[in-house]
């Protein structure tokens, strides 16, 4: 089976041209050479990585393996992964910084978490026949959980409701942790991070997954003005 890549690799290499700082950038981050690169360019390229050749002062040209971890899948891939590759280069070679958060954002989709929370409760822990709330009679409670008791009894599959409030509690407390890795990163202000670990916890991995988006749209941005 042909490379997908490696088959168009000629215009890649062109389109790279036009990027002469990324391709030195790329040789002085993955390649762990000194910042007196002056000239690069890309010789070919395939879905396990680039080959570079670059030449230093007062030395002969050289080249250098890239690989890319992990492998693209297809052609598409390639500019996308090259983009992402020149904000990591240029990020750990401080030539730009990280973007820095000063603003929270809810997004739209995480209302629907309570939604799904009742939803599980509804049919992995409903209450055992017989049961009765707030005086509601207990026939009527009994139909409208019939279709939970159904599914539960097919299944087989359910939990008590302190042992779903616990399992979905640790899931979202480990999301929490997870947000207050990415806030201190790229984050500024404890009210913002605050705001994004408290609902991160609330409402989930909506929450993380939108300011990951954010911080990579800001990264994609400042690489994007860099050449």
């Amino acid at each position: 089976m042909s490379d997908p890549v490696a088959s168009k690799s000629s215009s890649l290499c062109q389109y790279m041209k036009n990027h002469p700082s990324t391709l030195v950038a790329y040789v002085n981050y993955f390649g762990n050479i000194d910042d007196n690169v002056v000239t690069a360019e890309m010789s070919s390229i395939d879905s396990e990585g680039m080959t570079l050749k670059y030449k230093q002062l007062q030395s002969e040209p050289k080249s250098i393996r890239v690989p890319f971890n992990p492998p693209l899948s297809k052609y598409d891939d390639a500019k996308p992964r090259l983009l992402s590759m020149k904000t990591e280069a240029l990020e750990g070679l401080g030539i730009v910084k990280a973007p820095q958060l000063t603003t929270f954002r809810f997004p739209p989709k995480a209302i629907m978490t309570p939604f799904i929370f009742l939803a599980y409760f509804y049919l992995l822990a409903p209450p055992p026949p017989g049961t009765t709330f707030f005086s509601i009679p207990v026939a009527n409670m009994d139909t409208f959980f019939s279709p939970a008791h159904a599914f539960r009894g097919f299944t087989g599959f359910g939990f008590s409701v302190r042992t779903l409030a616990t399992i979905l509690g640790v899931i979202h407390t480990a999301e929490g942790l997870y947000t207050l890795s990415l806030c201190r990163r790229f984050v500024k202000g404890s009210l913002v991070t605050a705001a994004y670990v408290g609902c991160t916890v609330l409402f989930g991995v909506h929450i993380w997954k939108d300011l990951k988006k954010r911080v990579q749209e800001k990264r994609t941005e400042a690489a994007t003005k860099f050449e």
